[in-house]
C-alpha cells in the first residue's frame, strides 16, 4: 500500500475529540478486489486522516465512479 504524507499538519473536524484538531492527512492507492487476478485493476486511492491529539483514524474513497 503506498501513501504520501502532507508534511504539514490540517486543523479538522475530530468526531471523538468533538472540535477541530490538528490532523495528518495523506493519500493511500487501496486495492479493493479480494481476487488476486483483479488486484492490479482495482487500485483507489483514499484520503486518509490521522488526529494528533486522540489518534482516531478516517478514510475516505476518492472517487466514486
Amino acid at each position: 500500500m503506498a501513501a504520501t504524507d502532507w508534511t504539514d499538519q490540517r486543523r479538522e473536524d475530530c468526531e471523538e475529540c468533538d472540535r477541530q484538531t490538528p490532523h495528518v492527512v495523506r493519500i493511500e492507492m487501496r486495492t479493493e478486489s479480494e481476487k488476486q487476478e483483479n488486484a492490479a485493476f482495482s487500485r483507489e486511492p483514499y484520503r486518509v486522516t490521522e488526529c494528533r491529539v486522540c489518534g482516531a483514524e478516517t478514510t475516505r474513497r476518492m472517487n466514486n465512479a
